[in-house]
């Protein structure tokens, strides 16, 4: 609440005069009470005042036949991961409703170091949203990654009396946190009292226990209703994903409503979602809309959107709810089911047409991220015998299968085809020389190869392929323009989309990065990879090794059950 301006906000509250705005008979979903009821909305410097018809405003909307919901909130995304700045995701984003984001930067940090997260809090000063941002308390996500920078304990207090800096980020480091490591509880100490985000896929038993026990108080990477369920019943709040790849609502919405779970400990996010599938399907009203077609009552999904994400970062004193007090964030939906937004509003502003305006410098060291020296075709090879360990690409998901095959080889060595392609990871950020390679069996593509230097979390530089000469060509490529996509076809570089911030980010606009982004992901998939496998955001994800089973890095591949490398 804005104390300053109270005795004004009062006034308006009393009815002694006018409110600035009146938001004129509408169907107001109410958060607390499950209904929806037609009423007025007061405004007043960007705070809502009062609710009821008795309100008399010097702007007034009529909303006659139209539903009020509070403004969105996305529980847990890395703005980063939708390749374009910071400022243009919240102007697609808040286009589909959304006014709050939970930042975790920790893509930029494993990059960059604090500067990179200076950039996402610059970025997003002054945008029509409220953006905060969790600490990255991974960075590098385990000890032996070659990422660009460390983030420890220490360079974390700066950032501690930031009021837009709400918690922890998403704790990666399960192996540390569950056995107390010193590092790992410097971090967790310094935000004791505050919310700590969780990242844990699978854990369970006396280590899920121990993990909450350190203070982790949700967790995003479900992706079963009985993982759900065991994490619920220790007290975890769960942030149900729905990204470009990890597509984890369906199972987890069905099961809630199945069993007539209480909504009361569940939210929304989207983690990482490309501009594409934003400006295609939605953000989280795709989730809201989603979750409706999955059974589950309107306003309870209004519910997980809303005011169970405030509440699980301590904002639901100003943010999650149409009630006396709240910042005057909402959404106008012509229809309530198919969540059909209309108008946004953020502090009482209509900002659906909100224009971004990219600032950082075109000199700016960000713009110069990729160290890598040229890879030698030698680099590439892989020695074969009777079986050899396999990477499972699982549709719709990041995790992955360990596997064990025969894999076709001529003289010892591996000969990708249209069952197993070959994957390098090749470390950018300073130089070293390393490249790990290995099979992908799932992946499918035919007669080409396609690269990445988005490469969860460590971003180096990663691609895939049937040939080595088109994975070479690619490699390459992106090593001369500064990062990237990019999709090598029979020797031919078909299409790429330059991410010259951090060699995540484009700020050449939405419509550059989303034209060239569709025909790559158009042309990939007619290139043999399968409907239901993401080929960019699946690709950012098979070298993340604190996700199950079987990973790769520039060191090797990683077992992540057994948490140790193991040969080819």
């Amino acid at each position: 609440m804005d104390f300053q301006n109270f005795s004004a906000l009062a006034a308006a509250a009393r009815g002694d005069v006018p409110a600035e705005l009146v938001l004129r008979g509408g169907n107001v979903v109410n958060v607390f009470t499950g209904e929806i009821i037609k009423t007025s909305v007061a405004v007043t410097n960007g705070t809502i005042v009062g609710i009821g018809d008795q309100y008399v405003g010097e702007q007034e909307i009529d909303l006659t036949g139209k539903y009020l919901c509070p403004g969105f909130i996305d529980g847990h995304i890395h703005l980063e991961s939708t390749m374009v700045t910071p400022s243009e995701l919240v102007e697609q984003a808040v286009k589909c409703g959304t006014t709050t984001y939970i930042v975790d930067p920790h893509e930029a940090a494993n990059v960059s170091g604090a500067a990179g997260i200076d950039y996402i809090l610059d970025e997003t000063e002054d945008v029509p949203a409220n953006v905060y941002v969790m600490m990255p308390s991974c960075v590098p996500s385990l000890p032996f990654e070659d990422n660009g920078c460390t983030f420890d304990a220490k360079e974390m207090q700066k950032y501690l009396a930031n009021p837009r800096v709400l918690g922890l980020g998403e704790v990666m480091d399960y192996v540390s946190t569950v056995s107390a490591a010193p590092a790992m509880a410097e971090k967790l100490a310094l935000f004791d009292g505050r919310p700590k985000d969780g990242h844990a896929p699978g854990l369970s038993g006396n280590e899920l226990n121990a993990y909450v026990l350190a203070g982790i108080t949700n967790d995003h990477e479900c992706s079963s209703f009985d993982e759900v369920m065991e994490k619920r019943r220790l007290g975890m709040h769960i942030h149900v994903r729905e990204g470009s790849a990890a597509r984890n609502l369906e199972p987890i919405v069905k099961g809630i409503v199945e069993n007539g779970q209480d909504v009361s400990g569940f939210s929304f996010c989207t983690d990482d979602k490309h501009i594409e599938d934003i400006h295609t399907e939605g953000h989280i009203d795709h989730c809201i809309r989603k979750a409706i077609a999955c059974g589950m009552k309107p306003v309870d999904a209004i519910r997980m959107a809303t005011i169970h994400t405030a509440q699980q970062y301590g904002l639901q004193h100003q943010l999650g709810a149409i009630a006396p007090g709240m910042q005057a964030d909402f959404v106008v939906l012509d229809d309530l089911e198919a969540v059909a937004v209309s108008r946004v509003f953020h502090s009482g502003a209509d900002v659906s047409g909100f224009h971004a305006q990219p600032k950082l410098p075109m000199d700016s060291p960000l713009r110069q991220t990729v160290h890598c020296l040229p890879v030698q075709p030698e680099q590439l090879q892989v020695p074969v015998g009777d079986t050899s360990p396999v990477i499972r690409v699982i549709p719709n998901e990041i995790v992955t299968g360990h596997d064990t095959a025969r894999l076709p080889q001529q003289n010892g060595l591996f000969v990708p085809n249209g069952e197993y392609s070959k994957i390098a990871v090749v470390e950018r950020h300073h130089n070293t020389g390393k490249v790990g390679v290995g099979a992908v069996s799932g992946f499918g593509i035919r007669g080409g190869a396609i690269a990445s230097t988005v490469a969860h979390d460590s971003h180096n530089l990663s691609v895939i392929g049937d040939n080595d000469g088109d994975m070479l060509l690619a490699i390459e490529h992106l090593r001369k323009i500064g990062g990237g996509y990019t999709l090598v076809e029979n020797g031919n570089i078909l299409y790429t989309v330059p991410l010259p911030i951090m060699g995540l980010m484009s700020d050449a606009g939405f419509d550059n990065v989303q034209t060239e982004l569709s025909a790559m992901i158009v042309k990939a998939h007619e290139m043999g990879v399968p409907e239901g496998v993401s080929p960019l955001i699946l690709l950012s994800f098979l070298a993340l090794p604190v996700i199950p089973s079987l990973r790769i890095t520039p060191r090797g591949l990683f077992d992540v059950e057994q948490m140790q490398f193991i040969s080819l």
